[in-house]
């Protein structure tokens, strides 16, 4: 029997609410997706300098869990406006499950950003020897000498005689200057800053943006737990 007869006020209530969290759900879910496909492509260039899956790992939680998110709010929104029982039951676990999973990409996220420093640190150092002879390495510092603006791990002095194209500063019409010849007099056509700090803060930011956005979402994905056992002990 529907809310048609019984408890109109307090049933309709119940499942325009979960409609609502729902709606609201499908849309964090997408731009849950879209922020991790998004720091997955922005943040790919440090691949092979960061020194552990773990960030990326949250970041694939995001998005797998966005996605289940996005398909899982539409069987709620069916189940509520249908009122069926087992539509609720099977959302409500799917639901749960999905909690939980999403929490720990976001608590992930947290925790990486608290390690992040060090590993970076150890991932850069591993590889500096490794420039010039492994593709995937060399590629990866020089964009990311290039997109950040640094060179080397604490600076262009890292690099010792073999300072990489990537390190010379760009003129305003985007001409790349020379710095093969860098001492204490001409290093000004180099960018001096190591790539350490300006990539730990870069990835940090990354970090929370995973944490957060995961949180966020199992708030949102809570408050559709509730709903759904409040409807589904109302209908009859």
């Amino acid at each position: 029997m529907g809310f048609g007869t019984h408890m109109d006020g307090c049933g309709n209530i119940m499942k325009y609410s979960l409609f609502v969290v729902n709606l609201i759900t499908f849309v964090g879910g997408i731009i849950a997706v879209s922020l991790g496909i998004w720091i997955l492509v922005d943040r790919s260039f440090a691949n092979e300098l960061v020194g552990t899956n773990l960030y990326a790992g949250s970041a694939y939680i995001l998005v797998v869990t966005g996605l289940l998110v996005v398909l899982i709010s539409c069987l709620g929104c069916l189940g509520s406006v249908k009122e069926v029982r087992c539509m609720l039951v099977i959302y409500f676990i799917s639901l749960f499950l999905i909690f939980v999973t999403m929490l720990i990409g976001g608590i992930l996220g947290y925790v990486f950003r608290g390690k992040v420093e060090k590993t970076i640190r150890l991932g850069m150092d591993r590889s500096l020897n490794d420039y010039g002879s492994y593709k995937p390495v060399t590629d990866a510092w020089d964009e990311t000498q290039i997109r950040l603006k640094c060179c080397g791990v604490y600076g262009y002095k890292d690099w010792k005689n073999r300072i990489p194209d990537s390190c010379c500063k760009t003129t305003s019409d985007g001409r790349r200057l020379n710095c093969q010849d860098v001492d204490d007099k001409n290093h000004h056509v180099i960018n001096t800053e190591g790539c350490l700090n300006v990539t730990t803060e870069f990835v940090k930011k990354h970090a929370v943006i995973i944490g957060t956005s995961g949180i966020v979402v199992s708030c949102f994905l809570i408050l559709g737990m509730i709903f759904s056992c409040a409807l589904f002990k109302l209908i009859e």
